[in-house]
């Protein structure tokens, strides 16, 4: 096909505009979610593999888990920076899941109080970030009902 035969479409960096703040904000407390599982599970592993766990099927089985687990905010992360809509639902998800955890963490009486109150800040926070108007509109996600013109 000649340069006249196709339509000219903009690429998707021309029509999306500067991503806004709170969308970064939320790309980056999703990626350390991630990175903060993927590391867990690797600690996880290596205790496992090389400790003196009282199962070590069930350690490694854990470690595993929470490297598999980690892609999913890791992705929503890359997706959030990419202004890629699909993004947010997985973070939403992350957070959500977060949450329980966080409390669960609270109610220790360890050093896991401190972890458990930064995890409950970080999903509270990356959650309002996520339904804020310009993350919405970045991201080009209307409204349920609304017409593909209407905000």
């Amino acid at each position: 096909m000649t340069k006249q035969q196709t339509p000219e479409t903009p690429a998707p960096e021309e029509t999306a505009g500067p991503r806004p703040r709170r969308l970064t904000y939320a790309a980056v407390l999703t990626a350390l979610e991630g990175l903060g599982l993927a590391v867990g599970g690797v600690w996880v592993l290596v205790l496992g593999l090389t400790g003196d766990p009282d199962d070590r099927g069930q350690a490694v089985t854990l470690g595993i888990t929470l490297v598999v687990l980690a892609m999913l905010p890791l992705l929503a992360a890359r997706g959030l920076f990419a202004l890629r809509s699909w993004s947010r639902g997985p973070s939403v998800i992350t957070q959500i899941l977060a949450l329980p955890v966080a409390y669960s963490l609270l109610q220790a009486d360890s050093i896991a109080i401190p972890v458990g109150i930064a995890l409950a800040a970080a999903a509270i926070a990356t959650l309002v970030f996520l339904v804020s108007p310009s993350t919405t509109q970045a991201l080009g996600i209307r409204r349920p009902g609304a017409e593909p013109d209407e905000s």
